[in-house]
């Protein structure tokens, strides 16, 4: 390939990101929820003919994307080519063909141009409610858990399926979000196909065959060139996590050889008979995402790239098998990283960060009048962080959503879409572990039911009785606390009730040090004190 062809395919994948990019915007400006509006808890991507990842949107979290890489596979396979028509769009939120668990809605959509199937638009975002017992872990299998809708036709040849409409509106709390998020991930795949069409007629594509090429190629030297550099064996490593009603022990062995990374999760304690099991498609989404970070978190995140990853794992709460309760499974998900770079960590010492707080703080709140008032009813949904762990040469970060990747909500949107009061949201004191380089904060959240009102709430949380723990002689970050004003403990799963007058205290656990704490310096001391984030009486 000469200099010229070269420049010109860089250019072409460079507008190829560029239109994802303005698929996955289209669905932050049109949609519905606040986890999506607000959170930009989605995914989207572009697909060749036979269902290999090109490129990814950089706005999305690594669950949806890393799942969605083998979705459109799955859609392949239930919709027969012949079957498939311009103006078509396509349906699941299948928890073991999706992204894990019902409140996740994948659409797939066939590109064409010439008449000819030139690519797939794949989208995927979290909706705020799928009916059934509503978000959280209290579901003893799927059925129970809400609406499930196989691989099927949203649209076939540009007409919706009003059937299909009809069934999710009266099957839901919140019909007009969920239905409008509906629309808004069709649109969202329509504006890439619509932009995709416009640069291949623009620089003369026919196909995306030979850029396709050129994607994977270089992506395969690249990684190649990574792995070899890399030292070869097996490392493993143990997560003892909160669980349920009893705590649940991750087991991850990593081993590295010469062209592939593979891990393999046997160990791992059984599924549980409550909704916070994963499905494998999601724990190798995450198990993926954290080698990448480690091995080449500056190559593209393509089907090429995956393909040296390879997870394993016998049946276990990490590989929940049909019908387990699944609603929580981005628990265990994002504790699947920590688990990882455990791992990793004894094959790249001084590489690899600590432990940090993992899973989202999410809280679902179902608000209503109390008794002898009169008012409406909502549903909230609400994502928050506790702190990530230390660096290796810098401190963590506060109130950052690692793995995960969704930004925080703001208290304004979260007010607006139902009759709470956030009284404060702020950095935790003294929550990161101490360290040479100290763990990042959690945050201190207190929610109230408006005046007149009470709430149910979701509780989804872990790291509240096994702290993230330090590396390298850090010490373990704070574990979290979930609480009401007046001092009653509540638990950290489970659906619980806020009376009126109440007001629920989240105190989110924080990340884990690195290094020796006697090795911090004076300077760094003092700036945390000035800033609040230790006690005065440290040095």
């Amino acid at each position: 390939m000469s200099d010229i062809d070269e420049i010109r395919m860089q250019v072409m994948w460079n507008r190829l990101i560029s239109v994802v990019e303005e698929q996955a915007l289209t669905l932050l400006r049109t949609a519905f929820s606040t986890s999506v509006r607000e959170s930009g808890d989605l995914s989207a991507g572009i697909f060749n003919p036979q269902g290999e990842m090109l490129a990814q949107a950089v706005t999305g979290t690594p669950g949806h994307v890393n799942t969605m890489a083998e979705t459109v596979a799955n859609f392949m396979a239930a919709i027969p080519r012949d079957e498939m028509f311009e103006g078509d769009t396509y349906v699941t939120n299948d928890p073991w063909l999706g992204t894990g668990h019902l409140h996740d809605i994948t659409m797939v959509s066939p590109s064409f141009l010439g008449g000819e199937l030139v690519a797939f638009f794949a989208c995927t975002a979290h909706v705020v409610d799928v009916g059934g017992r509503g978000f959280g872990a209290d579901a003893k299998s799927v059925y129970e858990e809400g609406i499930q809708i196989p691989i099927m036709k949203f649209a076939e040849k540009g007409k919706v399926n009003l059937d299909l409409v009809r069934i999710v509106r009266t099957n839901v709390r919140e019909p007009n979000q969920v239905v409008g998020d509906f629309y808004s991930l069709a649109a969202c795949n329509e504006v890439g196909h619509q932009r995709l069409v416009a640069m291949m007629k623009e620089v003369g594509l026919s196909s995306l065959e030979g850029l396709g090429d050129f994607i994977f190629s270089r992506t395969r030297a690249a990684m190649l060139e990574r792995i070899e550099a890399l030292p070869k064996g097996s490392w493993s490593n143990e997560l003892v996590t909160d669980g349920y009603d009893a705590p649940v022990r991750l087991v991850a062995t990593v081993s590295v050889n010469e062209k592939q990374l593979e891990v393999d999760f046997t160990g791992t304690d059984p599924m549980s008979r409550w909704g916070i099991n994963c499905p494998i498609i999601y724990s190798k989404a995450y198990a993926c995402y954290a080698l990448k970070c480690v091995v080449a978190p500056d190559i593209p995140n393509n089907a090429a790239s995956l393909n040296f990853f390879t997870v394993a794992s016998p049946v276990n709460i990490l590989n929940a098998v049909r019908p387990a309760p699944v609603a929580l499974r981005h628990i265990f998900g994002h504790m699947v990283p920590d688990l990882v770079l455990g791992a990793l960590a004894q094959a790249l010492p001084g590489k690899i960060l600590s432990e940090g707080a993992g899973a989202l703080w999410n809280i679902h709140i179902s608000a209503r009048p109390a008794t002898d008032h009169e008012g409406r009813r909502a549903e909230v949904l609400m994502f928050n962080s506790g702190g990530m762990g230390a660096r290796p040469g810098l401190d963590g970060l506060s109130a950052t959503a690692f793995p995960s990747g969704v930004h925080t909500m703001p208290i304004e949107a979260t007010e607006h879409t139902g009759p709470i009061v956030i009284w404060r949201k702020e950095l935790r004191p003294a929550s990161g572990g101490d360290g040479e380089f100290r763990g990042g904060l959690g945050q201190v959240l207190e929610i109230a039911p408006m005046e007149g009102y009470e709430f149910d709430f979701s509780a989804m949380f872990d790291r509240v009785h096994h702290a993230a723990r330090g590396r390298n002689g850090g010490k373990d970050g704070a574990p979290g606390v979930v609480r009401l004003d007046d001092g009653t403990v509540m638990r950290p799963k489970g659906w619980q009730h806020v009376p009126a007058g109440r007001t629920l205290i989240l105190e989110l656990p924080g990340g884990g040090g690195y290094g020796d704490p006697a090795k911090r310096t004076a300077e760094a001391w003092a700036q945390d004190r000035s800033k609040g984030y230790v006690s005065e009486n440290r040095r």
